[in-house]
């Protein structure tokens, strides 16, 4: 099919966008880390059942041992560590600007690559990197606080997001490489998932809130269905898309596309959420995302 790496991308932003606003919802009501955990959770269960399905093996045992390191990785590193940050900026800044920090992810994604595998930056990638880093900073100066916010709130909220965008921008180089040739974006997930899940849980074991995560949710149940919906929007459908994005279309296009859920987020903010904000973060998201447009599409 054609053009099957472009739809795809297409899609991992409007997952990633919904994933977004399911997510923020969560964070505030059990918080960011137990969110994190059982979304993961979730995740592997629904990656299980459809690798079984699909491949009769709930998991890619026959799957050669440098995938599963490579992305072993990847799930630790972009599943784990990033997403964690990310859920956090979440709860401090809204799905809306957090997501916008997140564009920030091929960037970091550019760097790594020119760091460790030795790509290039032409002159015109470099004046991207510099219009997104504008259009962030911009929108991120524009952000103003309500009167109840404690002090500090969005400045750790934006740090969060950076570290978020590191985290992703590292875990999806990584999968590049544990993807080489013709591999499941599916079972490469299951991957990602299940070191993700045992990573976070191990650690929640080690700092003694697995009991806690468990009480947080208990006479929950309607966080436990959006956790649900959530996952399948996002760890499942949304991560799936974006590693057969990676796989079928040029990384910078198909980062290009998949950097959109700011924009996407910008009137289901406004209209629905009733959150106020000026021509400035508009300006300043559209210039974000054409810095990213013009980095990989130079």
């Amino acid at each position: 099919m054609d053009f099957i790496g472009e739809l795809s991308a297409l899609a991992t932003s409007f997952f990633f966008a919904i994933t977004a606003i399911i997510f923020t919802a969560t964070g505030r009501m059990v918080g960011s880390q137990v969110t994190n955990r059982m979304r993961l959770v979730f995740g592997l269960i629904y990656l299980m059942v459809l690798n079984a399905i699909l491949f009769r093996e709930p998991l890619p045992f026959s799957a050669d041992s440098s995938r599963w390191i490579w992305l072993g990785l990847s799930g630790v590193i972009g599943l784990s560590l990033g997403d964690a940050f990310l859920f956090q900026a979440f709860v401090s800044l809204g799905a809306r600007l957090g997501t916008l920090l997140l564009s920030l992810a091929p960037i970091f994604g550019s760097i790594i690559a020119w760091v460790f595998f030795g790509e290039t930056l032409t002159a015109m990638q470099i004046t991207g990197i510099v219009l997104a880093l504008a259009g962030i900073g911009w929108v991120v100066m524009s952000h103003e606080e309500p009167a109840d916010t404690p002090h500090g709130h969005t400045r750790r909220g934006v740090i969060f997001g950076v570290l978020a965008a590191l985290g992703q921008a590292t875990g999806l180089v990584l999968s590049k490489q544990g993807m080489g040739g013709e591999f499941s974006p599916f079972q490469a997930n299951a991957i990602r998932m299940l070191a993700a899940t045992v990573f976070i849980w191990i650690w929640a074991l080690v700092e003694n809130k697995a009991g806690a995560t468990v009480t947080a949710l208990r006479g929950k149940p309607q966080v436990l269905r959006l956790l649900a919906l959530g996952a399948l929007a996002g760890p499942v459908l949304g991560v799936s898309a974006s590693l057969l994005a990676v796989q079928h279309a040029e990384i910078g296009v198909a980062s290009t596309l998949m950097a959109l859920p700011p924009v996407i987020l910008l009137p289901v903010s406004y209209f629905v959420f009733k959150e106020k904000f000026g021509w400035q973060a508009v300006a300043g998201t559209a210039l974000a995302i054409a810095g990213v447009a013009v980095l990989f599409l130079a």
